[in-house]
């Protein structure tokens, strides 16, 4: 049974920084494209970071040079490190995980048009929110 489990949200202020984590089970990070996704207030999800299993990432713009995905094998566990958190980034955080690798697995495009990305992911953690105050 494929599972799931965010943690690390919290609020900071402008500047911040904070590291969320995702705990897998029921199957392996390393050959599933993952991806971290967010729903801002008032906004449709939308996809922040990917990572696909040979390494490569894919990030929003908006959030490019700020945030990095990452994995631990080890640990099974997917990773979004934050920093120069800003207003903007508050939003609830969902990990994602496309363990079939059914499309290509880029995250991020922000361009009018763009597919909805979260069609592509078949399991979702419950969310953590993350606040950044100004």
């Amino acid at each position: 049974q494929v599972q799931l489990a965010e943690s690390g949200g919290g609020s900071v202020q402008f500047g911040g920084s904070l590291k969320l984590s995702c705990a897998a089970s029921g199957f392996t990070v390393s050959s599933a494209c993952m991806g971290w996704f967010r729903q801002r207030p008032g906004k449709e999800r939308e996809g922040v970071a990917g990572l696909d299993f040979d390494g490569a990432t894919s990030y929003r713009d908006s959030v490019r040079n700020r945030f990095t995905i990452s994995r631990d094998d080890n640990q099974n566990t997917l990773f979004l490190q934050m920093s120069s958190l800003k207003p903007a980034d508050t939003g609830m955080y969902y990990c994602a995980a496309d363990p079939s690798r059914s499309a290509l697995c880029v995250l991020g495009c922000s361009s009018p048009g763009c597919p909805n990305e979260a069609e592509d992911f078949n399991y979702w953690g419950q969310g953590t929110q993350v606040t950044v105050s100004s």
